[in-house]
């Protein structure tokens, strides 16, 4: 009789098992999990992302083990968003470039150089971004306009020689898009972009996270600006991004390319090939979004511990810093897209940050900058490397209490006559408050100019540093032939990109 009875409760316990093991499991014969989606709200669109299971036997601890992991991860993400965007100040409401990172890309292996680098990766879904006043716009790319056509063979010179000095001038400068409309954030060009290119034919455009939507958003911009250009001055623009890798990489952060850990974890390997990789798929993404320069990589090598820049920078050894940034630059214009060595002469032993600080000296003789901080640069510079970013630091051993950017010592004799540098010279942004707190938009454009700079990147007031420059050229403070030899750099440039 106990047998009996303890065979029937048995029997009991195994039906009800079966029916919970029946009940757990969907349609397609996989278990049915908890609903564990999670709403990002990116650029007015929510984004949902959901994970299904696809094994047919997961246990309830499991299945409690994914959803807390879930939970964990979700609210994980957001104070880390929060705890950033409480520590953004506004003192100055301007952008630059190389603002604090905006998100974490995952953690990846070190990939050797056989090996391709994350070209599958799966899209990185950002965090909520900052509320902007802006309603919500359409991701639909606009109509693609058509330039009125230029004679193919035209050399840069004779286009140059058609220009009118306010034209030359313009070619000088890279602003964001917002800049020349006063519309933000822009994710589509109209009439408007090109009646502001007619008045302002800038030489560059440089894009943010704020102005990407989605691939075909972007490239169809990118398009229709470049025919505005052409139409309004005969040659295209640079088109410009953020794109180191790690944490500063807006390509990845918005549109799901290939994304990276930071540079100080590939530095530790110190391998060429995996270097030219990682430049060769960051420029293989770029140009096929119609990006054609990139503001990378960081040639800085890792002084003080206090520098800005942290795991951006490869290494603390100028040499292991060298064959990176060489190897990384080559990669990266083998793909078609120029790359930028950044921040000349090096920031790495600034114990400030040039976004917010007013001033930031850096106490270094020119014999330490020539044992350390030049061996990057110099390497690549020699290897081929289109633009060198100069930064806004103050440097002892040039002993004209100036930022780098507007110093002739650093620009001219150093850049330029130590290392042998003549390819495109970009300031960093003039937004930034080592600038923009100091010196009028004009004033430091003209010292730009002077110093030898070709490119002014990001000035805060756009029509006072051109109307500055040009008439310093008028006045004869300033030479046509300086504003010729730099346009001619630009141009001679463009012309090999195809933008004429």
């Amino acid at each position: 009789m106990k047998f009996k009875k303890l065979t029937a409760a048995a029997m009991s316990v195994l039906i009800l098992l079966t029916g919970c093991g029946q009940a757990a499991v969907s349609d397609s014969g996989s278990p049915s999990l908890p609903d564990i989606s999670t709403t990002v709200e990116t650029s007015g669109e929510a984004e949902t992302s959901t994970e299904e299971a696809t094994e047919t036997s997961v246990t309830s601890a499991a299945v409690l083990t994914s959803v807390t992991s879930s939970r964990t991860t979700t609210s994980t993400s957001a104070a880390v968003s929060t705890a950033y965007a409480a520590s953004i100040t506004t003192t100055a409401a301007v952008q630059h470039t190389d603002p604090e990172p905006v998100y974490t890309p995952p953690v990846q292996e070190y990939v050797p150089v056989q090996e391709p680098v994350n070209t599958d990766s799966e899209p990185y879904v950002p965090p909520a971004p900052a509320v902007t006043t802006q309603a919500a716009v359409t991701t639909a790319p606009p109509k693609t306009t058509t330039a009125a056509p230029v004679p193919a063979d035209l050399t840069p010179k004779q286009l140059m020689n058609k220009m009118t000095l306010e034209q030359k001038v313009c070619q000088m400068f890279m602003v964001t898009p917002e800049a020349l409309t006063g519309i933000s954030p822009m994710v589509e060009v109209g009439q408007g972009t090109a009646n502001a290119m007619k008045k302002y034919p800038v030489g560059g455009i440089i894009y943010f996270a704020q102005n990407l939507n989605s691939r075909s958003q972007i490239t169809a911009m990118i398009n229709n600006t470049q025919n505005f250009s052409k139409a309004a001055c005969g040659t295209g623009v640079f088109t410009a991004i953020d794109e180191e890798g790690g944490t500063v990489a807006r390509a990845a952060q918005k549109l799901g390319t290939a994304s990276f850990s930071n540079m100080a974890y590939y530095g530790q390997y110190n391998d060429s090939g995996t270097a030219y990789n990682i430049g060769n798929t960051i420029g293989t993404d770029l140009r096929a979004l119609g990006f054609n320069v990139d503001f990378a990589p960081v040639a800085d090598v890792n002084i003080d511990p206090n520098n800005e820049l942290g795991d951006r920078i490869f290494s603390s050894d100028p040499e292991v810093v060298a064959n990176m940034v060489t190897n990384v630059s080559m990669g990266m214009q083998d793909a078609g897209v120029s790359a930028t060595l950044k921040h000349f002469p090096g920031l790495g032993a600034e114990n400030g940050n040039t976004h917010t600080n007013s001033f930031v000296v850096i106490d270094r003789s020119k014999d330490d900058l020539r044992n350390t901080e030049f061996i990057p640069f110099k390497r690549a510079i020699d290897s081929g490397t289109d633009f060198v970013m100069v930064g806004h630091q103050i440097v002892t051993g040039f002993g004209d209490d100036l930022p780098c950017d507007l110093s002739y010592t650093a620009v001219t004799e150093m850049l330029r006559g130590e290392l042998g540098f003549n390819g495109i010279a970009v300031t960093d942004a003039q937004q930034m408050n080592t600038i923009c707190t100091v010196y009028g938009s004009g004033e430091a454009a003209v010292m730009s100019v002077k110093a030898g700079i070709d490119l002014i990147l990001m000035p805060a007031d756009l029509p006072a540093a051109v109307d500055a420059v040009c008439r310093a050229v008028r006045n004869g403070d300033i030479p046509e032939s300086r504003i010729n030899e730099s346009v001619m750099r630009i141009l001679e440039k463009k012309k090999e990109m195809g933008l004429f």
